[in-house]
C-alpha cells in the first residue's frame, strides 16, 4: 500500500471530465450520451426556437412590469426573492428536482405541458452520471 494518505491522493487526482474524451479510446459513447446529431450542428435552428427557450423569462418580465405598475416596486422584488429561494431547494445532484415550490409560485402547478406527458429531455436517464462522483463534485471533495 502506498504510504501517502487517501486525502493527498484525492488532491493529486485530476478531474476526469475535462481531460478525457467522452468515450473509451476517443470514441463517442452512444450508450451513455445517445446518438450524435450532425444535422443540428450544421443547420441553424428554427427562428422560433430562441423565442420558445426564453418564453418563461419573457413572461416573468412582463408579469413583473405589470405588477410594478399596479402595486409598486416592492411587489416584484418580493416575488423575485421568493423565486430565488424556491430555486435553491434542490435534491441530490444525481436526482432531478421537480421544483414544485417554483411551479406553485408561478401558478403552473395545475397546468399540463409537454414535459408532463412525454418527459423533459433534460431529465433523461442518459444525462444521469455516477451518483458518488456527482455528489463529490458538488461538495468539492474530489
Amino acid at each position: 500500500m502506498n504510504s501517502r494518505g487517501a486525502h493527498s491522493q484525492l488532491q493529486d487526482s485530476v478531474p476526469v471530465t475535462g481531460l478525457c474524451p467522452p468515450g473509451a479510446y476517443g470514441v463517442h459513447d452512444t450508450l451513455r450520451y445517445g446518438f450524435n446529431n450532425v444535422k443540428n450542428e450544421i443547420l441553424p435552428g428554427h427562428p422560433l426556437e430562441l423565442s420558445e427557450k426564453n418564453f418563461q423569462l419573457n413572461e416573468d418580465k412582463m408579469n413583473f412590469s405589470s405588477l410594478r405598475n399596479i402595486q409598486g416596486l416592492h411587489a416584484p422584488l418580493k416575488l423575485q426573492m421568493e423565486y430565488r429561494a424556491a430555486r435553491q431547494i434542490q435534491r441530490l445532484p444525481f436526482l432531478p428536482s421537480s421544483n414544485l415550490a417554483l411551479d406553485i409560485l408561478r401558478g403552473t402547478d395545475e397546468s399540463v405541458g409537454f414535459e408532463d406527458i412525454l418527459n423533459d429531455p433534460a431529465q433523461s436517464e442518459m444525462m444521469m452520471g455516477e451518483p458518488h462522483m456527482m455528489v463529490e463534485c458538488k461538495l468539492g471533495v474530489f
